[in-house]
């Protein structure tokens, strides 16, 4: 690590969502190139920092900065470029000259502590004078700050946070509560917090440690899928995170519940523990539905009218609906909430697609929606009729918000930190034109996305959710569809049938066995699934590779690019990690004419698979027609949404990745944090999309991983072929296995509190 010291003198770019700069700092020995993530910077202003000298392949010698410090300048030339730089606001050049012509290398503490001394200078006046030492006063408090901050190991980036939110305030918050720092501080966690006030002296005991230390224990749970935690659950982790006694916890519950920080709850004998604002959603979700549910919908038809309807439908289409997708189509026109769950092959698809034709021709404005862009474009294929995500149904758009709102999402690239939410056009002052609206998938809808689109139907509008109750649940915190299922509150039909042709494939039938807990045949008899039993992670590797690129694509009549890799884990020899880095030097190795960049552990080539692994609100795609001319264009990309490498570009420092859609999106080189491989996945983020086979390689591994319902949700990702490679016994154990990690919901309670009776579920 090397140290240098100057001032800059050239801003030559900056990028001013992560920060990312390069300048020219003026030095002893010259002038020096230098990149790095300043948290502030201008013209004039003299640093010191420790970093390393690299050289670009096209810009030469650079200094890439690693830490960065404020310093007065030193000497009487670097103190007239300070104040002729602008940092000063009322100071240009031939004014900074002047000053210092009069005061030589005493000018700085002269502004600072003989300010009026400045009206000796022509052209200041003695207010100009009083303006121009404040300002001088206001840059050395905040570079006070940065070097007592320094101390605790906050970054000059943090500091400045850090400064801007307190000001001269700052000192009593770091010696009474740097707890706060967590609260109010985006990308200021809990642990970092913590740090921070142990070596502030905090006692481990304190009040505001403990308080903090819970809350953010709730948060974690959020981040698993609960809402809340029963209160012995709560107080275990938190000790395991604050190492105190139960006491000293259960005390800091109750204070915390005074001030409604947190909300507990007497359910059956047991206490719950919500952050108030999750406990609000719940009850929101609740309530919307109610009344959604209590409404009458617009149109309404007669008995005799819809079975005259679903007849002709039936007669039009040429098909042949049984009695339970009958009951389905009755129920959608006559209710304005409706759940409909079945498992592959049950007809859930021609169930929709009747239900979507039978309002049609009613003239009925109906909109689809799913929660992925994938599971939206299957929709899309198998109606016919233009399915989009939730999120672009309601119009997101990216808001910054605090650490500790519970739909934030945390945006970090290489040390930009920030947190944002989704925040929607569409809502309770501007809802959705439509009389029917029809949810895909919904078992990946998590709890927050659900309130929002309720926020958006306006009373009268038929609500119509399909899903696989059996699927994994959603990434996000909740299981909607489970508990609204489990409350009994809603119509709702179980279509069991398997009709003939799904049951012509193994794949159907074997996954309803495993859903049923029974024993699959892995005797290789199968069209569309297979086992491969292999012990060898090395021979796992080869026979993978060799499905994706010679045998499977024949077979099924598809890309490589199709054939999916699904695994359990993200590390270990057959995680997600290790899977992508063999299967990308083999399926797209490393070519002189094919552009690549590292980022991180990661080298990206033009041609890879990738996903992005979080939601970015605000990213820009484009769909770009004949010449490259746009023809379409929004904002954001979505966690689980698949692309591929289409374009790098070194000199611009940017990586684009053409996504479903045809969306094409540019990433700067200090965003790849936000993407990563894909030609292995984790079952998790595979859901919603389909593809014409997948392969599953399985040996060993945890049981709250290694699952029927986790075995389940892989095998139904396939269209058309499955393999298995690894252990018999492993695939049996899952089969066995009922273990999940446990949520901790409360939507279904919610919900019975406030409907009065409920509906028979069919």
């Amino acid at each position: 690590m090397e140290e240098i010291k100057g001032y800059v003198t050239n801003i030559i770019y900056r990028n001013e969502q992560n920060l990312y700069t390069v300048f020219e700092l003026e030095t002893p020995d010259g002038t020096t190139s230098v990149t790095g993530h300043p948290a502030s910077l201008s013209v004039g202003d003299a640093l010191v920092m420790t970093g390393e000298f690299r050289t670009h392949a096209i810009y030469g010698d650079q200094f890439v900065m690693d830490t960065m410090r404020e310093c007065p300048p030193e000497g009487a030339v670097a103190i007239q470029h300070y104040l002729g730089s602008g940092a000063i606001k009322g100071i240009g050049e031939a004014l900074a000259a002047r000053i210092v012509k009069r005061f030589g290398d005493e000018t700085l503490k002269v502004c600072e502590e003989q300010p009026e001394r400045l009206a000796e200078v022509k052209g200041i006046s003695d207010n100009k004078a009083r303006e121009i030492a404040a300002q001088m006063s206001e840059k050395k408090d905040l570079r006070d700050a940065i070097l007592f901050l320094q101390k605790y190991g906050i970054s000059n980036r943090f500091a400045v946070k850090i400064w801007q939110q307190y000001g001269m305030q700052m000192y009593s918050v770091m010696k009474e509560n740097p707890y706060r720092l967590a609260d109010d501080i985006h990308g200021i966690g809990f642990a970092r917090a913590d740090e921070i006030a142990a070596k502030a002296g905090i006692r481990a005991d304190s009040d505001h440690r403990i308080r903090s230390g819970i809350l953010y224990v709730l948060s974690e749970a959020m981040g698993d899928g609960s809402s809340y935690l029963p209160e012995n659950e709560l107080i275990k982790r938190a000790m395991a995170l604050l190492d105190l006694p139960v006491e000293s916890i259960q005390i800091q519950i109750g204070n915390l519940a005074m001030e409604r920080k947190v909300r507990v709850l007497d359910h059956d004998g047991e206490k719950q523990v919500y952050s108030g604002r999750n406990y609000s959603e719940e009850q929101q979700i609740a309530g919307m539905l109610h009344d959604l549910d209590s409404e009458t919908p617009r149109g309404a038809w007669t008995m005799a009218e819809t079975d005259a309807r679903i007849r002709d439908l039936e007669e039009r289409e040429k098909i042949e609906l049984d009695d339970l997708q009958k009951k389905a189509v009755k129920l959608a026109a006559d209710n304005s909430v409706l759940l409909i769950t079945g498992g592959p092959g049950t007809g859930k698809t021609t169930t929709i697609n009747t239900i979507i034709r039978f309002f049609i021709a009613e003239d009925q404005n109906v909109l689809l929606c799913a929660p992925t862009g994938r599971a939206a474009k299957r929709m899309t294929e198998a109606t016919g009729y233009e399915s989009r995500t939730i999120h672009r149904l309601l119009g997101v758009h990216a808001m910054n918000t605090g650490s500790d709102d519970p739909t934030a999402v945390k945006d970090s690239d290489s040390g930009n930190i920030e947190f944002t939410r989704a925040v929607f056009e569409k809502g309770k002052d501007d809802q959705l034109d439509a009389d029917v609206i029809i949810v895909d998938e919904m078992s990946m809808v998590d709890m927050h996305i659900f309130k929002a689109l309720l926020l958006a139907i306006e009373p009268g509008t038929r609500l119509i959710m399909v899903g696989d109750v059996n699927q994994l649940p959603s990434v996000g915190p909740g299981k909607v569809l489970q508990d609204l299922l489990k409350s009994y509150a809603f119509h709702s039909i179980v279509l069991e049938k398997i009709f003939r042709q799904a049951s012509e494939s193994d794949i159907v039938m074997n996954a309803h066995y495993i859903n049923d807990g029974k024993q699959i045949k892995l005797d290789n008899k199968s069209r569309d699934f297979f086992f491969l039993e292999r012990d060898n992670v090395q021979v796992i590797y080869k026979h993978i590779v060799q499905l994706i690129r010679d045998k499977l694509p024949r077979y099924v009549g598809c890309s490589t690019q199709d054939i999916q890799v699904l695994t359990p884990m993200r590390k270990g020899l057959l995680g997600v990690t290790k899977l992508n880095e063999i299967l990308q030097i083999t399926l797209n190795p490393r070519d002189p004419g094919k552009k690549e960049y590292s980022s991180g552990d990661t080298t990206f080539r033009v041609g890879d698979k990738v996903m992005q692994i979080r939601n970015n609100y605000q990213i820009e795609w484009e769909v770009r027609g004949k010449y490259g001319i746009p023809v379409d264009k929004g904002q954001g990309v979505f966690n689980g949404d698949f692309g591929m490498v289409t374009a790098i570009d070194k000199a611009a420092e940017k990586l684009t990745v053409c996504f479903d859609e045809d969306r094409s999106v540019d990433y700067p080189f200090s965003s790849l944090g936000e993407l990563e491989l894909a030609y292995a996945v984790t079952v998790h983020k595979s859901q919603g999309s389909e593809y014409p086979a997948v392969i599953i390689p399985i040996l060993s591994g945890p049981p709250a991983l290694f699952n029927r319902n986790l075995l389940y949700t892989a095998v139904t990702r396939a269209k058309m072929c499955v393999v298995i490679l690894g252990s018999r016994d492993a695939v049996m154990t899952m089969i066995d296995n009922t273990s999940q990690n446990k949520r901790y919901t409360g939507l279904e309670d919610r919900i019975r509190e406030i409907t009065d009776q409920s509906v028979e579920s069919i």
